[in-house]
């Protein structure tokens, strides 16, 4: 009996078991919505059951209660995470940590936890149904960040416009020669050119330049534009990881019952 752990994003639905305090096994991924949720794809396999399983997610309320209600039936015990102002040596930098999404949250968890024996400034860029972007220097503090649509939002978003205008396909090119790769250009473009300033900006406020962790469904896409990206797909599940081993240090510092003989 095992401990996993799940990410309910706004595009699929990820689970790995938890090894350590900040590694994880191999990543499990079913399409996003109620149906697969429910294990009805075989060819994605079932929901894994286990001891624990410690749960964030970004998606509607109605269908993170039904992630829960699936997830109590095959554990014994279920914890769904909540963003936190501090934890793991990570502050924020919003005003109101519920604020920042808990994806972005557990993202800087991990990558505190990743870059501390380098440098420790890094920056983080989250490839999915949005671009985000955040900052954490060397001492654990965020300084903020961006969200932005990603590459393939902003290709939904030109077809559902412009339906002549295909919503996938195409290959990179700086001058591209017809439409589809002129929109992969064009997009995947977009948002590398966000991460660039973003570093040159955190570098000018640093006063030295970030390690860059990608991380999300369509970070790999961007990697051959940004050479100096480390890809770590998982980053999410690992921050998750991260979490979970805070609030078991937690529960172990707290007192317990007291002696009624003492």
């Amino acid at each position: 009996m095992s401990d996993w752990l799940f990410d309910l994003g706004n595009s699929r639905f990820k689970a790995a078991p938890r090894l350590t305090a900040s590694a994880v096994g191999e990543v499990l991924a079913w399409p996003h919505g109620a149906d697969a949720l429910a294990g009805g794809d075989a060819s994605h396999g079932a929901l894994p059951r286990g001891r624990r399983a410690w749960g964030a997610s970004v998606a509607a309320p109605a269908l993170t209660t039904q992630m829960l209600g699936l997830l109590r039936g095959r554990f014994d015990q279920v914890q769904l995470v909540q963003t936190q102002a501090e934890c793991a040596g990570v502050r924020l930098a919003y005003r109101q940590a519920d604020r920042l999404g808990v994806d972005r949250f557990l993202a800087l968890l991990a990558a505190r936890r990743l870059t501390q024996a380098s440098t420790g400034d890094v920056l983080v860029a989250g490839v999915g149904t949005a671009l985000t972007i955040d900052l954490l220097d060397a001492s654990g503090l965020h300084h903020g960040g961006r969200i932005a649509p990603s590459p393939a939002l902003m290709r939904q978003a030109l077809h559902q416009r412009a339906a002549q205008l295909p919503a996938a396909g195409g290959r990179y090119a700086e001058f591209a020669g017809d439409t589809e790769d002129a929109l992969a250009s064009g997009c995947d473009g977009a948002a590398a050119a966000l991460v660039e300033r973003s570093l040159r900006q955190a570098a000018l406020r640093l006063g030295r330049e970030p390690e860059l962790l990608l991380h999300g469904g369509g970070a790999e896409a961007l990697l051959p534009l940004l050479p100096a990206a480390t890809l770590r797909p998982a980053l999410v599940l690992e921050g998750l990881a991260v979490w979970a081993a805070q609030a078991e240090d937690a529960d172990d510092e707290r007192p317990g019952p007291a002696d009624p003989l003492g």
